[in-house]
């Protein structure tokens, strides 16, 4: 075992000393090590009930043979930290979680790993790790939140900014805006519609790191405890099966969990974490290759924030067992990809129980659109690439005038002024990887937007994110962002923009002496932060469209 470097022999007394002082006994030092890494935290509900799964886990490793460890990492929540400068925490913290479970795991070498994972980056930052130990190990989500209810109608978070939006234009009350805020969160579980946090959840569970079945269980069912139990045993059965990440993440793989994201309309957010994650391993993945599995990938889940049905529906449906089983009747599925259970992806989409008569995955005889919810657009303000969600679009083609803003709070000061008219194109830039530094999600800005009745008729692009539950004309993820000198950088305000998704296009419709003149005038900003992990992280990390990575 690997855990015996630090267990057996007699120079190894001194460890034993320390390991008995919490309770270990000489038969617990003689079994095998298993890292529970947790991200508990009691900052947000996506994580807050985190603790009470660690505890079953670790109920489930020792009833199957082995000694579990349990240690805790950082989580940054996206929904409380939005539209501050606390947002630009949230994508570092994803590499910090990797490197904090890569340290504990690497330095007490474990024998195989179980990582729990709940708010929008810990869910990557899990299985980045993960990748970079490659012994035996699995991740298990915390699960969705339950809807909210207001007047007959589910809510999720996402309801509360365009409320935010709403209330600034009239549209509704103060004491309407009140009554959403009180009612959309109702307990612990990550945010419950199609957003970062559930598409990561069912990408993952799609790749196979995460056992089928596991992810849609809401967080406080009781079910969930028992999902819990069973993935401590589930570990002890990839150790002793010899099963690591490297046999189940593999490109093939990664084109399931692709398509999985295309299938459901989820979060542009994807992009980023897969290409992490597909680096981690090794891998060859690029950005095109999201757009080439979308194309091809038919939209067939009707969820929020764009769809009818959120997570709790999902579930109720079958779970992502049903996607698997769409794919597998497409065509889609690679099927003989190994998953955390032991079983093939095919095996698994096979044994799926599909509610008869559910409503939130539609038949392929019947799809949402015959194209998945990602595109790629490149074109001369994006160069390297810039993603964008088309689900439950109508527009594939916007021409209109650019309004600049150098920074979020500023964008967000004009839309709440009603200063963003139809036909805008709003430009948020130096909000990149490197320039923000943190890439920055940018659902209060969108959810105004949406929420004063401007989703249609008014475009964004930016070269820092969008949250999961954005919807509307939204493109992110521009690169080279304008910090790097990218040709956002040089967009000025009145200039008209072109978004062209047939053509798979994003222009700026000036000459392109122009344009070079413009950028060879332009000169870099001074950074934001000279010193922390801001800094550090800002001197590190690679484009987004190389999944923004720092090793």
């Amino acid at each position: 075992m690997r855990s015996s470097t630090i267990t057996q022999g007699m120079d190894r007394a001194p460890a034993r000393a320390m390991l008995k002082a919490i309770g270990l006994t000489d038969e617990d030092l003689s079994k095998p090590m298993v890292g529970v890494a947790n991200t508990w935290t009691e900052i947000g509900p996506c994580n807050y009930h985190l603790r009470e799964l660690g505890a079953k886990i670790k109920e489930g490793i020792r009833a199957a043979g082995g000694t579990p460890l349990e240690f805790n990492t950082v989580s940054v929540s996206d929904g409380i930290t939005m539209g501050t400068e606390g947002m630009k925490t949230s994508l570092i913290s994803r590499e910090l979680v990797a490197d904090s479970i890569e340290l504990v795991a690497r330095g007490n070498f474990f024998d195989a790993l179980v990582a729990i994972s709940g708010c929008d980056k810990t869910i990557p930052g899990t299985v980045m790790a993960l990748c970079r130990m490659n012994i035996p190990s699995l991740m298990l989500y915390g699960g969705p939140i339950l809807p909210g209810k207001y007047e007959g109608r589910d809510l999720t978070i996402q309801d509360v900014f365009e409320a935010v939006g709403a209330c600034a234009a009239g549209r509704i009350t103060d004491g309407q805006l009140r009554a959403i805020e009180d009612t959309a969160c109702p307990g612990a579980g990550a945010c419950g519609g199609q957003f970062t946090a559930n598409t990561m959840a069912t990408a993952f569970e799609m790749l196979g790191i995460s056992p089928m079945g596991s992810a849609m269980v809401p967080a406080v069912s009781p079910e969930k405890l028992h999902v819990a139990f069973e993935c401590g045993k589930l570990v002890m059965q990839l150790l002793g099966r010899g099963i690591v990440p490297s046999q189940i993440i593999t490109r093939r793989s990664l084109e399931n969990a692709i398509a999985s994201v295309a299938l459901t309309g989820g979060s542009t957010n994807a992009v980023l974490h897969l290409l992490a994650v597909a680096h981690e391993m090794g891998l060859p993945l690029e950005i095109d290759d999201f757009d080439r599995i979308s194309a091809r990938t038919p939209l067939l889940a009707n969820l929020k924030p764009w769809g009818q049905y959120v997570a709790n529906d999902m579930y109720l449906a079958g779970g992502i067992g049903v996607i698997a089983k769409r794919l597998l009747e497409a065509g889609l599925l690679n099927e003989n990809e190994m998953t955390a259970t032991g079983r093939t992806i095919g095996e698994e989409a096979r044994a799926a129980k599909e509610t008869p008569g559910q409503k939130v995955v539609q038949p392929l005889s019947a799809p949402l659109s015959p194209h998945g919810g990602l595109v790629i657009l490149r074109g001369n303000l994006a160069p390297e690439g810039c993603v964008m969600k088309i689900a439950g679009k109508k527009t594939m083609l916007f021409r209109g005038t650019a309004r600049v803003f150098d920074r979020e709070e500023d964008a967000m000061q004009a839309v709440q002024q009603r200063q963003i008219k139809a036909g805008d194109v709003v430009v948020i830039r130096y909000e990149g990887p490197r320039g923000g530094p943190g890439m920055r999600e940018m659902l209060g800005v969108t959810g105004a937007i949406v929420g004063q009745g401007l989703g249609e008729s008014v475009a964004l692009m930016t070269d820092g994110r969008f949250s999961g539950a954005t919807h509307g004309v939204m493109v992110g993820h521009v690169a080279p962002e304008a910090a790097a000198g990218g040709p956002i950088a040089a967009i000025r305000d009145g200039d008209t923009i072109v978004f062209d998704v047939h053509q798979r296009r994003l222009n700026l419709e000036v000459p392109e002496e122009e344009l070079r003149a413009r950028l060879a005038q332009w000169k870099p900003p001074e950074p934001r932060y000279t010193s922390g992990v801001m800094a550090k992280y800002a001197k590190l990390v690679a484009p987004a469209s190389r999944g923004a990575v720092t090793g």
